[in-house]
């Protein structure tokens, strides 16, 4: 965070807007693992629903069809990808429309190792991920349920680098892949969120607070200076907007009441500077806390562990291995 900028005009430039898109990339803690890389031959069913958790699949050679409950089929091609930020019924096939025959469900060739593309296959790379902070839960929801990224999309170019490395990943046990794979992923999930950010059809969340030329303006005075009296009356003031109409307008964009809102700001800030070396008291201070122990209550609240402890670096680590050690569930017949 740059904090030497100056505050933002009525309305924020493109510019301002990008400014806080890279600050909120930063602030996403997220956690991805992959459990299947290969290639399906025949007839086939992959889905990742169920879990809990939100997931992806990467389409590396190949066509298939996303099936989405209530929702029309959608063509993917090589090098299109699909992320579903939340547990959404769907799965996978090389069908528009699936076969309902019971011979079907016979079982056949388990998902095979990648290698050379055949003709009739389709190679996926499929796994699992969830945010790690309640602010990292706060940007996703300004997200819709599911997100297709298109090969031929030319914003999103700079991820047919990362899907050349995944492919360039040794050839190993499709339910074992190379824990690289999962960091690739993760990688482009950050372009994905650029990329929505700088759509027009942002719903709620910290995205689209840091969208909007109503309120981006307070928010980047808002992360230069967390620690003033940022009450609901001030916020208003500063929007130059009235205390119910901010009220209304500021909870409907980001989905939070403005108190909440400010309260997970300045945990991300002050976990910024935690993780910088900075003092746990310094911190509070910048964050607009002179005891320690509501800082710390307000810290966990939000992060999870106290912030001595995030401090040093000897939290607990969520993981997501649990919930996924079986994996994808997929049907080959």
């Amino acid at each position: 965070m740059n904090h030497s900028a100056q505050p933002f005009d009525t309305h924020a430039s493109a510019d301002d807007a990008d400014r806080l898109v890279h600050w909120l990339i930063d602030s996403v803690q997220l956690e991805a693992t992959v459990f299947h890389l290969g290639q399906y031959c025949g007839r086939w069913q992959a889905s990742t629903a169920g879990r809990g958790l939100g997931s992806f699949h990467l389409v590396l050679h190949g066509e298939c069809y996303l099936h989405v409950e209530g929702r029309a089929p959608v063509h993917l091609r090589a090098r299109d990808g699909v992320f579903l930020l939340r547990d959404t019924p769907h799965f996978l096939s090389p069908n528009l429309e699936p076969s309902t025959d019971p011979a079907s469900a016979l079982p056949g060739p388990p998902m095979q190792q990648l290698g050379d593309a055949a003709p009739d296959a389709t190679a996926l790379a499929c796994g699992f991920f969830h945010f790690r902070s309640a602010l990292s839960t706060l940007i996703a929801d300004s997200f819709p349920d599911s997100l297709v990224l298109r090969a031929d999309d030319p914003s999103l170019q700079a991820l047919n680098a990362l899907f050349e490395l995944i492919l360039l990943e040794p050839r190993r046990d499709p339910d074992a892949p190379s824990p690289l794979v999962a960091r690739l992923a993760e990688l482009m999930f950050f372009y994905v969120i650029r990329h929505v950010a700088r759509q027009q059809d942002i719903a709620t969340g910290l995205l689209a607070v840091a969208s909007s030329p109503e309120f981006s303006p307070l928010l980047d005075r808002m992360m230069q200076e967390p620690g003033q009296d940022w009450s609901t009356e001030n916020m208003a003031r500063a929007a130059h907007m009235s205390r119910s109409s901010f009220y209304k307008h500021f909870s409907e964009a980001s989905g939070q009441a403005p108190a909440q809102f400010l309260l997970l700001l300045r945990m991300k800030i002050a976990a910024q500077r935690l993780h910088g070396g900075e003092t746990v008291e310094r911190t509070a201070g910048h964050v607009g806390y002179n005891s320690y122990a509501a800082f710390s209550r307000a810290f966990h609240k939000v992060m999870g562990e106290h912030p001595g402890t995030f401090r040093r670096g000897r939290g607990p680590t969520r993981t997501i291995e649990q919930k996924t050690r079986t994996g994808v569930s997929h049907r080959v017949f």
